[in-house]
């Protein structure tokens, strides 16, 4: 765990910020004048689930505690880095540059994905090729909070529309094969890993942009879903499907509610019950479990009531 997300981890966002301006709470999330700028109604939101704050109004834009720490001092990152390792009770420790450049590279990915994520969103709600997925999203009864929530998104048919875009905002080929965005042919050229899908976003604990699980919206379409392949971000032995949202309310009921899929998550997130998470895969796995005892060591399996899903519950026991 790197520095920034050990000082994530133990402070919550709600507390910094509420030590730097009133918060009100609303709903799940809390509002308040916003300190940017000048409004009389409240248009400054945190979501205490993922750990983010944005602004609605004049700033349309958003972050995490420490872009807003930065933001309202006019601190540089580093500045703003020790007040809250100091506040969070973290020692810094000096870094190697071996250490600088792999980190800088992972934020680079990271702000890739990022993108890549709203623009999957701004096709999911405007594009007319995302009326199917639209669609599928009503059969589901997904409501536009949710939606919004998990920023899931769409991907158009094509083999090079996402490359285009994403090439368009700066970002390299190179970049967008590391991210898992592009596949390499052997003859070096490349085409779209997600083309035609519902998009939904992968986000670390911290509530980071690592990958994409990509639902197929053709009936007779294979793989029904498609997920990132492993990068120097997304290992799906070592990931938790909504973790980020989760991790709050896992902790203060002491237990999680583990389930297979995407859409389960999202469902039961939905339906009020706000700890409950999807093991990336077939089974849990021993990082997995690792993961989720620094919030609680109550785990209760509720995968699905078929052959693999039994088989999955069992291997799950065994590892806990």
């Amino acid at each position: 765990m790197s520095v920034v997300d050990e000082i994530k981890e133990r402070l919550d966002i709600v507390e910094v910020i509420s030590s730097y301006t009133p918060l009100k709470k609303s709903g799940r999330n809390y509002k308040a004048l916003c300190p940017f700028h000048s409004e009389k109604t409240p248009s400054f939101v945190v979501f205490p689930e993922s750990q983010h704050w944005h602004c609605f109004g004049a700033c349309a834009e958003g972050g995490d505690l420490f872009s807003f720490v930065m933001k309202h001092e006019g601190w540089d990152f580093r500045t703003a880095l020790e007040e809250l390792a100091r506040r969070a009770g973290v020692e810094l420790r000096p870094r190697t540059p071996a250490q600088v450049k792999e980190e800088e590279e992972a934020d680079r990915l990271r702000e890739l994905l990022t993108t890549a994520a709203r623009y999957y969103n701004h096709l999911l709600q405007h594009a007319s090729e995302a009326k199917a997925a639209r669609a599928y999203i009503a059969r589901r009864s997904l409501d536009d909070e949710t939606v919004e929530r998990f920023r899931l998104g769409y991907s158009l048919p094509g083999w090079n529309r996402s490359r285009d875009y994403l090439t368009e905002q700066g970002y390299t080929i190179e970049e967008l094969v590391k991210a898992g965005l592009l596949v390499r042919k052997e003859t070096g050229s490349t085409y779209d890993r997600f083309r035609e899908r519902l998009m939904i976003p992968i986000r670390d604990a911290q509530g980071r942009v690592i990958g994409f699980g990509a639902r197929t919206l053709d009936p007779e379409g294979v793989p029904k879903y498609l997920n990132s392949p492993q990068t120097p971000l997304f290992d799906k032995s070592r990931t938790l499907f909504g973790l980020d949202l989760a991790r709050k309310t896992i902790r203060r009921k002491d237990q999680v509610v583990i389930v297979e899929g995407y859409m389960d998550v999202m469902q039961a997130q939905q339906a009020g019950f706000a700890n409950v998470v999807a093991q990336m895969g077939t089974a849990l796995t021993e990082p997995q479990l690792r993961q989720l005892q620094r919030y609680t060591k109550r785990l209760v399996l509720a995968l699905d009531p078929d052959a693999a899903g039994v088989q999955a519950t069992l291997r799950g026991v065994e590892v806990a």
